[in-house]
């Protein structure tokens, strides 16, 4: 049960809400992902215990309180015609991000916000939109974004014996290398339905560990019921493919275009549009065993 402040309405939070000292604030986290300093706090502790589950994969905590990224849960509650509701407020930085009564969609924010700020902000290594998976040493890269279908296919690889390695992003080193971004698969369920997060073990597969050159590009779009025809593409139009799904092309350009450049180079791309995933995912595993 939460045991909640004592106050009427969200406006006793408005004056001085964003104080380093303010007293409505009673618990937080500061973490490092990536290098970029995360500041967490809120107004209700036990709030926390749930949160914990959305930080990144790979976070660490951070024994500075200085942070570059600060993000503010305000938990309260109104009563309008005798209803009694609790409302989750939730701010990056000074901005309101959600104001709402189902805390799901609070933590489903706060998950999307932080990859997408780590993303923006990383300096040492370049976020591209991409499902990947690990394969006889080489990765699979599937760039797309949200509601492509990357992780359906990603799931089928999984269940036919690749390494997981991400759903959501490629993490790119200067050398053009992939490393495990190994948060929990999204997987989308009925319309209407929240997003399933699901383990890789949950699937029987395994997450892949050691940072992998890639092998295989796959742009590709899903149709129901076409068969899978892949057409090779260039390593330019591989290059592209991926830049359409990089966070910070149009921020950094100078510095994504030689890392994926660096990645493109000894890889095959395919591009195509695809049926079901669990055929598709055979032929791929094949296309880098020929």
């Amino acid at each position: 049960m939460l045991v909640l402040p004592r106050l009427q309405s969200i406006n006793e939070y408005n004056q001085d809400l964003f104080t380093a000292n303010h007293s409505s604030w009673q618990a937080g986290i500061c973490l490092i992902s990536y290098g970029v300093r995360i500041g967490i706090r809120v107004n209700v502790p036990k709030i926390l215990e749930r949160l914990i589950e959305y930080l990144p994969p790979g976070w660490e905590s951070s024994p500075s309180s200085e942070v570059d990224k600060l993000y503010s849960l305000i938990v309260y509650q109104e009563t309008n015609n005798s209803d009694s509701l609790l409302y989750y407020k939730l701010y990056f930085d000074q901005e309101e991000l959600i104001n709402t009564t189902d805390i799901e969609d609070v933590f489903e924010t706060l998950d999307s916000e932080l990859r997408l700020q780590v993303g923006i902000a990383v300096k040492d290594w370049l976020f591209v939109h991409a499902g990947v998976v690990g394969w006889r040493g080489k990765a699979i890269v599937i760039p797309g974004r949200s509601f492509s279908g990357k992780t359906t296919l990603v799931a089928a690889l999984v269940k036919a014996g690749a390494s997981y390695y991400s759903d959501e992003y490629a993490v790119l080193d200067a050398n053009g290398l992939v490393h495990p971004y190994p948060r929990r698969l999204s997987i989308r369920q009925g319309e209407g339905e929240r997003v399933k997060r699901c383990s890789v073990e949950e699937l029987k597969g395994t997450a892949g560990t050691e940072p992998l050159p890639v092998g295989l590009i796959v742009h590709v779009q899903y149709q129901s019921g076409v068969q899978w025809c892949p057409k090779p593409m260039s390593s330019g139009h591989g290059v592209l493919a991926l830049l359409d799904n990089t966070i910070v092309a149009s921020l950094r350009p100078d510095f994504a275009l030689p890392i994926l450049a660096s990645a493109v180079s000894g890889a095959l791309c395919l591009e195509g549009t695809r049926g079901e995933a669990e055929d598709v995912a055979m032929a791929l595993l094949q296309q880098l065993e020929d």
